[in-house]
């Protein structure tokens, strides 16, 4: 039987904080309880400063428990593309900062003693098309990078890979585990964390005031936003991101999985890593790619990774576990880091499915910018920036396309029958006496109903069958059945039929 949900959250023991129930002072603020938002304020807390973190959910519940679990500065063939596109000297900064990031969360585990199955290996980046990875190795190693091109051998995974590039030394992990010794160690240090808490407003005057789903106000001096995309319409970031959700499985192989992480640069993508958990044979596989709230069938998705780890094996298996994530991309490659333009805000935001290492490095920019120092990064992943004549097209292009949602999306959408008719597992658009009804029936049989329109912008939303979430392809909220916020930049349930 085929768990839905991240394995790495089903085998780690989360800590639990109780709920804001009181206003609270502090010096800083972090809204985000994932790796850029317990980063952040383990840094702040341990250099002296008072810091309250608040998280919506639980912490690391969302994207940041959700990863492939790999801390690598290979992100995919990145950066001959970087090299043509913005330069040397930018990728360079890209390269030096995730290699270093890389050493920052190994320093992190030993220095804190976190038991989060962390191990040290190879990773590749491969293709079995006529894609160039021999300029990908060159300039990397180039960079400064433990990059050279491979053998096809190496690679372990059985696919007729063409050309191959290894990352010596890379590390991979589990996040949860990894996020709870983080979470554990801010505490200690005297931060506090609330959770269930979600921050529903953020006012900036001569201290920043944050009001709490509960009905509690958090001011401080300072306020980083983590939270994947920052809520409401802070900074516009999202009219200048675009939302991808990614699927994962774990499942047990026939024979030893590969010991080394990869990712293949071919369409569809496809990226494996070891599943310590399940043994010598166990294999974590993400990939099927989408933008978020656009595929009609999200269950071809997962069954599309299962196919793929059948087909190479010559097996017939069923994933053990099942999840996906999402995160946000930025037209010209860069994540946007630091102060949000208008604002007091600090944000972080478009780690392109690198958070653990981009990440870290965000963390590092956020900590630098409230305590006044400088940073080599921060001028790389500068909030403010508008981006090349390429980003500004593809921006455009982008805010084309929600612009079509938008109209469109409101109208074509074709409805299921009476709300009588849904079974048992199945949700949708139905017709509620004449009025479009977003509806899903739970395995206990009861009915969830809501008004399939997000609370951010008013964009149409699609019913997520696999992960029973409704998703919005205009700028990536989602919810629940019953309308519960679980990623922004949404801060309002979804309302209800009858309200």
């Amino acid at each position: 039987m085929t768990i839905q949900g991240s394995v790495w959250l089903a085998t780690a023991t989360m800590p639990e904080y109780d709920v804001l129930d009181a206003d609270l002072d502090a010096d800083v603020l972090v809204v985000g309880g994932g790796v850029i938002g317990l980063t952040t304020a383990l840094f702040l807390q341990e250099a002296g400063a008072d810091v309250v973190l608040l998280e919506g959910g639980r912490i690391g519940a969302r994207t940041s428990g959700n990863t492939t679990g790999k801390v690598t500065s290979q992100h995919g063939a990145i950066y001959a593309s970087l090299l043509d596109r913005h330069g040397r000297d930018t990728a360079q900064q890209y390269a030096t900062a995730n290699q270093d990031a890389v050493e920052t969360v190994a320093a992190l585990v030993d220095r804190l003693g976190l038991e989060c199955e962390f191990s040290r290996a190879p990773s590749f980046v491969y293709t079995t098309g006529s894609e160039d990875l021999r300029r990908e190795a060159e300039v990397a190693a180039q960079l400064g990078l433990p990059a050279h091109l491979a053998d096809t051998q190496e690679l372990g995974l059985p696919v007729q890979a063409t050309e191959v590039v290894r990352f010596d030394d890379q590390v991979q992990l589990h996040p949860s585990r990894y996020l709870a010794g983080l979470a554990a160690a801010f505490t200690r240090a005297g931060g506090r964390i609330f959770e269930r808490s979600r921050v529903t407003d953020l006012r900036t005057d001569d201290r920043i005031e944050a009001d709490t789903e509960p009905g509690r106000t958090v001011r401080a001096s300072h306020a980083a936003v983590a939270t994947l995309l920052p809520i409401g319409t802070v900074g516009g970031y999202f009219a200048r991101t675009r939302p991808h959700q990614s699927h994962g499985i774990a499942v047990r192989l026939p024979i030893e999985a590969p010991t080394g992480m990869t990712i293949s640069v071919d369409d569809p993508i496809r990226s494996t890593r070891p599943w310590p958990g399940g043994g010598p044979n166990g294999l974590i596989v993400v990939g099927s790619d989408h933008e978020t709230g656009d595929q009609s069938d999200t269950n071809a998705a997962y069954q599309g990774l299962v196919d793929w780890v059948g087909s190479l094996w010559n097996v017939s298996l069923q994933s053990e576990y099942r999840w996906s994530a999402q995160d946000y991309s930025t037209p010209d490659q860069l994540p946007y880091v630091g102060k949000a333009p208008g604002s007091d805000l600090l944000v972080a935001t478009g780690m392109h499915k690198w958070g653990l290492s981009n990440g870290t490095v965000a963390a590092g920019i956020l900590r630098d910018t409230v305590l006044g120092h400088d940073n080599p990064w921060s001028d790389l992943y500068d909030a403010g920036r508008i981006g090349d004549a390429h980003a500004v097209a593809q921006l455009v292009k982008d805010n084309l396309k929600v612009g079509k949602e938008f109209a469109a999306g409101h109208l074509q959408r074709v409805l299921g029958a009476g709300l009588d008719h849904i079974e048992t597992g199945e949700g949708g658009l139905y017709d509620g006496d004449g009025r479009t009804v977003g509806a899903y029936r739970d395995h206990a049989g009861d009915l969830h109903t809501v008004v399939p329109v997000c609370t951010h912008l008013g964009c149409p939303l699609r019913w997520n069958q696999a992960d029973t979430t409704w998703d919005c392809n205009c700028h990536g909220s989602r919810f629940t059945p019953d309308g519960t916020v679980l990623d922004g930049p949404s801060t309002t349930p979804l309302n209800q039929p009858d309200a």
